[in-house]
């Protein structure tokens, strides 16, 4: 399993003995692009010009403010290249979320103030999120 240091933004491979505390990043594919595993190991420099970085960044500096010093995201955390580690993401998926101490959900379409709930936020934006 491939976890994001959310200090250094670094990936780190573990396995299934030990694996740390982490936190998981619930979110939905934009239409603009996603920070893609080989981008966060190979080409960093371009993977902060993607617009979906500052999800990457966002969540790991959340996490980190929370205690966690490691992170998973669907986005940049599966090697999307390998097929085999892609059939057990799918396959497996759930455990990492079963396993996780804690999950943060970004959802693009609902307003709010920053990381904290925000109370005035309309039940109906999260109906109509998609």
């Amino acid at each position: 399993m491939w976890l994001l240091h959310t200090s250094t933004l670094e990936l780190e491979e573990f396995t299934v003995v030990d694996i740390p505390r982490y936190a998981i990043f619930s979110h939905t594919w934009g239409p603009a692009e996603e920070v893609t595993f080989r981008d966060m190991r190979k080409h960093r420099d371009a993977a902060q010009r993607k617009a979906g970085y500052d999800k990457v960044k966002e969540c790991c500096r959340k996490a980190a403010h929370d205690g966690y010093r490691y992170a998973w995201i669907d986005s940049c955390c599966i090697d999307k290249r390998s097929s085999a580690e892609l059939s057990e993401a799918i396959n497996t998926m759930y455990k990492w979320y079963q396993n996780a101490q804690v999950c943060y959900v970004y959802l693009v379409d609902v307003p709010s103030s920053g990381f904290d709930p925000s109370p005035e936020v309309d039940d109906d934006a999260f109906s109509k999120s998609r």
